[in-house]
């Protein structure tokens, strides 16, 4: 049996961590997803879908995540049933993410600034060096052949 599900939309909220009495990392979220289709009225309909992140991944969300980035999330459905304060019995579907990727890219993104991780490739330390400069020189014609 087979329960996959891989998501990209935008958070819908800033994501909240909190910690389970054994201090396990957990945070919450919500993402909305266009549809591929409109509706017969002519509109773009959109899904708004509640994830669950544990340990590492919720702990990576709440750093580097806000409302409005564009995220894409990997991961499975999860189908809950509860009771409301009336005694009801509710049921609920989320996804619990296995893993969560940037799906743009900060200067792409225009929500802000998303913590002081360095863009994506871009080496340990390196963020900042200015446009053009690079640990690697170029070799003309008169260096002779290539080393390797």
């Amino acid at each position: 049996m087979l329960n996959k599900i891989v998501l990209m939309g935008r958070l819908t909220r800033d994501p909240e961590l909190r910690r389970t009495g054994s201090g396990t990392a957990v945070t919450s979220f919500s993402l909305a997803v266009d549809r591929d289709f409109k509706s017969q009225s002519g509109e773009k309909e959109t899904d708004f879908i509640d994830i669950v992140a544990w340990r590492s991944t919720a702990e990576f969300v709440s750093k580097y995540f806000t409302k409005g980035r564009m995220a894409v999330v990997e991961g499975r459905l999860q189908i809950r049933d509860w009771t409301d304060r009336d005694g009801g019995k509710r049921r609920s579907a989320e996804v619990v993410a296995d893993n969560v990727y940037f799906g743009d890219s900060k200067r792409d993104s225009g929500a802000g600034d998303y913590g002081s991780a360095p863009a994506y490739g871009a080496p340990a330390g390196r963020a900042s060096a200015p446009m053009g400069h690079s640990d690697f020189a170029e070799i003309g014609e008169e260096d002779g052949e290539l080393p390797f």
